[in-house]
């Protein structure tokens, strides 16, 4: 027994390392898969130790015929899921997959309850009793199952909005403020109670409580918030795998989870900080925010232009930056853009993408796409280090991006977006916005740009439109 329990604690700690790899190797593009390959090992390596530590338990013949089971259907799902899943979808999926590491965290707080505190008896409760650790076993107990599901419902919200589902726009309840800080001054007077005297019924209001708290936190939060949430949703699944991982005494799941947890509030943070947001106001629903003016404002008409016209100004320009949004995702326009990103430089124009940092719906969505369709790294900038240069520029492409270049967010005070920075695309000598009608974005807010003197509109499928210019090229 203290062989294979060495061997499980030994290979605990290399998987815990392999997943710190893991997370160095995906900050980079160039190193990203080799990161995916040291998360996949390091994941092999804890289920290996599992299956181990298991079968050294005297684990039933039922318990491992389920618990293969659950591996196989678990993989089977897992594989189908990556396999079609389509880009423009995969926010949505990771969304998902947050509420299931949500919804496990409440069943293994249920089960913690189940197996000690209504059970007196048994003998983890009477080992736990021995040790004065009781109290502590509760706490686990409660804090796990809150966390779980206020990451649960949340995560399903989230995977609705980016779904379109339900409409992405806050939702803004009478004291809306009141109800997020109400709840957790409950949820704290009920930990408490419920370390001083365990009964069921305070962990079915606990378990309600946070369901709804979750559904509102996340509802709460506008469409253009939404890549943050996403982040932040994989911060609170990281804290609900932690606090699994003290219920079930397993170091590894506490080393993951406060891995996965510290990493999505830091990159919650970043992202918070390159949108002018308060981190803190985006965590707890959108604290402090209103509702934004109603679009009823004039501004003008737009101005069109047709593919032949967009590439006779590309041909006579000497700088073109390329700005990306979630609707090149959608168009699967990305291969088109490279190649016409190629044909451009042949003839010597210098062209460049400008990537806002919450571009599409997820972090990185935009530089996966195009490393996917194998544009240059070095020719890809982030919005800090590009936004200077529309001054300077020919010709700028808008392709599917919409709130990322609204000029609302610098100039209109009471707009929705209000503070965002945003790429000053507006600067340039000539704009050419890809877009398949004059709908508002995914903030719900009208753009000010595509009536703008120096702004046309290419009407369509941006993959289209793209193989167009190429032709007329």
């Amino acid at each position: 027994m203290f062989k294979i329990e060495t061997a499980a604690t030994a290979a605990y700690i290399i998987a815990a390392l392999l997943f710190i790899l893991a997370l160095a190797g995906l900050s980079k593009h160039e190193t990203s898969k080799a990161g995916n390959t040291f998360g996949i090992a390091g994941m092999a390596v804890a289920l290996i130790a599992t299956i181990a530590l298991a079968i050294n338990r005297s684990i039933s013949p039922l318990g491992l015929v389920l618990l293969v089971g659950a591996m196989i259907i678990g993989a089977a799902i897992g594989l189908w899921r990556a396999r079609v899943v389509e880009m423009t979808g995969m926010p949505e999926l990771i969304a998902l997959l947050h509420s299931f590491v949500g919804l496990a965290a409440v069943l293994v707080g249920w089960n913690g309850y189940l197996d000690v505190e209504n059970a007196p008896t048994s003998p983890e409760a009477l080992k736990l009793a021995a040790e004065g650790m009781t109290g502590i076993h509760s706490a686990e107990v409660f804090v796990g199952v809150f966390i779980g599901a206020v990451t649960f419902t949340g995560s399903i919200v989230a995977n609705l909005k980016l779904s379109a589902r339900i409409k992405s726009a806050p939702l803004m309840l009478p004291g809306k403020n009141f109800l997020n800080i109400g709840a957790l001054a409950v949820f704290f007077v009920l930990t408490v109670w419920f370390v001083i005297d365990p009964q069921l019924w305070l962990l079915v209001v606990v378990t309600v409580l946070a369901l709804l708290l979750g559904w509102h936190l996340v509802a709460s939060i506008g469409g253009g918030d939404m890549p943050v949430v996403v982040s932040m949703l994989n911060s609170y699944s990281g804290w609900a795998a932690a606090a699994s991982g003290f219920l079930l005494g397993n170091d590894l799941l506490i080393i993951t989870g406060a891995l996965v947890g510290s990493s999505g509030a830091y990159l919650s943070y970043i992202m918070c900080k390159a949108m002018n947001r308060s981190f803190i106001s985006v965590i707890a629903g959108g604290f402090g925010l209103e509702a934004g003016p109603s679009e009823d404002k004039d501004y003008g008409e737009h101005r069109e232009i047709t593919a032949e016209g967009a590439a006779e100004l590309l041909g006579s320009a000497d700088t073109v930056i390329i700005t990306p949004g979630y609707g090149m995702a959608v168009a699967q326009a990305q291969y088109g853009v490279a190649d016409l990103t190629r044909k451009l430089r042949e003839r010597g124009v210098n062209v460049r993408f400008g990537i806002h940092p919450v571009a599409g719906r997820l972090p990185g969505h935009m530089n996966v796409l195009l490393a996917e369709a194998k544009v240059p790294y070095d020719i890809v900038l982030e919005m800090d280090e590009i936004n200077d240069d529309f001054d300077e520029t020919s010709v700028v492409l808008v392709i599917g991006a919409n709130d990322t270049v609204n000029p609302a967010a610098a100039e209109d005070p009471g707009s929705p977006i209000a503070g965002m920075p945003v790429l000053t695309v507006w600067n340039a000598d000539n704009v050419i916005v890809f877009k398949r009608s004059m709908a508002s974005g995914y903030a719900g807010v009208q753009n000010p740009l595509f009536f703008r003197e120096n702004t046309q509109m290419l009407f369509g499928d941006a993959r289209d439109r793209v193989n167009d210019i190429l032709a007329a090229l």
